[in-house]
């Protein structure tokens, strides 16, 4: 099995930066970072990670909605890697949801996001995919996404007072759902 990888936080230089375009998906390394992208994943209760967060920066993300005790009604889909992913928007109707990072623990936020886009991305086969996503699944695609351009959630923040603590965050989905 391929090596868990540490997941940069905050603050780490290669967060910020833009990552660079995978030119040969069936290079070695791109492969041994996939490997490494998803065994770091599955070990955290995170439905999405970007190269950057395990210090790559390369323009590669896997999106993995499940339920989660993070997202509790984030709905099923199995894994899949996206390589030299980007999106259109279809509706500029954007919705504010919550969001927390791998990479900022301890933090959730409101994060306005397009509800629908049409993604473009190559697969680790090397065909040219193109998919329109919507709600939960289009946000976490637009997170990734994010981290490739050197941004994170907290960049699309509206209102500081939308920035709550992880214990705070709890509290108020606890009281929600009595």
């Amino acid at each position: 099995m391929t090596r868990v990888r540490e997941i940069a936080q905050l603050g780490a230089k290669v967060l910020r930066q833009k990552a660079e375009a995978v030119a040969d998906v069936h290079d070695v390394e791109i492969r041994q970072i996939i490997e490494a992208m998803q065994s770091t994943l599955a070990t955290t209760s995170g439905v999405g990670i970007a190269a950057p967060q395990i210090s790559e920066s390369k323009q590669i993300i896997i999106i993995a909605s499940r339920p989660t005790p993070r997202y509790p009604s984030a709905p099923l889909m199995e894994p899949t890697v996206m390589i030299n992913p980007c999106f259109e928007v279809l509706s500029e109707a954007q919705e504010k949801g919550w969001e927390g990072c791998l990479s900022v623990p301890g933090i959730r936020a409101l994060v306005p996001r397009y509800q629908e886009i049409m993604i473009h991305y190559t697969d680790q086969q090397g065909g040219l995919v193109e998919s329109k996503l919507s709600g939960f699944v289009a946000r976490i695609f637009q997170h990734e996404v994010d981290h490739l351009e050197g941004k994170t959630y907290l960049d699309r923040v509206e209102n500081n007072a939308d920035i709550f603590s992880e214990s705070e965050y709890v509290k108020l989905v606890d009281g929600m759902s009595v």
